[in-house]
């Protein structure tokens, strides 16, 4: 019996893979912060790991001269993903609204975009790779939804056309 239920715990495990785990150890230095700054508006968002190695994406969001958000990016090497049909994200928000985001190169010019609300609590979103739209600057694209065969980056975007403070406590990031 103990043998079966190691087998079960070893498939469900192998059927995952993490992109991101937060712990006191947490290595911050492949995420990124792009801010509307760079299209002259003056929104500020921070990426650091807490001394309990939590990842935290906070900042403020400013509508000055047309501004309006603030994203951060983790990017890595090419990981094929075409065993995985969804990503899992254990985090806590702060009951707005934040965008993930994903690139199969972080050469391309796009993102797969998807929006969802966080209750203020923690929590286990769920996406499925197939409900992810391409987008640019803001605009659907006439593509197909992500194909979830490679990925390169991810990414949080808060941009809800107010000014708002904002935080997001993100624990992992898992493909299943």
């Amino acid at each position: 019996m103990k043998v079966s239920i190691l087998l079960i715990s070893l498939m469900i495990f192998q059927n995952q893979m993490t992109i991101f785990d937060s712990n006191k150890n947490s290595n911050n230095s492949n995420w990124r912060i792009v801010d509307d700054v760079v299209m002259g508006g003056q929104s500020n968002g921070t990426f650091y790991i807490t001394d309990a190695g939590k990842g935290i994406f906070s900042g403020n969001i400013s509508l000055e001269n047309n501004g309006g958000f603030s994203m951060v990016q983790y990017a890595f090497e090419t990981k094929n993903i075409s065993s995985f049909s969804k990503v899992s994200i254990y985090l806590k928000g702060d009951g707005k609204t934040y965008q993930f985001r994903v690139k199969s190169s972080i050469d391309d010019s796009y993102s797969y975009v998807i929006s969802f609300e966080t209750s203020g609590a923690w929590e286990t979103i769920e996406i499925p790779f197939n409900t992810m739209y391409p987008s640019f600057r803001g605009r659907k694209l006439d593509k197909a939804n992500y194909p979830g065969q490679q990925l390169e980056m991810v990414a949080f975007l808060i941009g809800n056309k107010k000014e708002e403070r904002f935080k997001l406590e993100i624990d992992s990031i898992v493909l299943k």
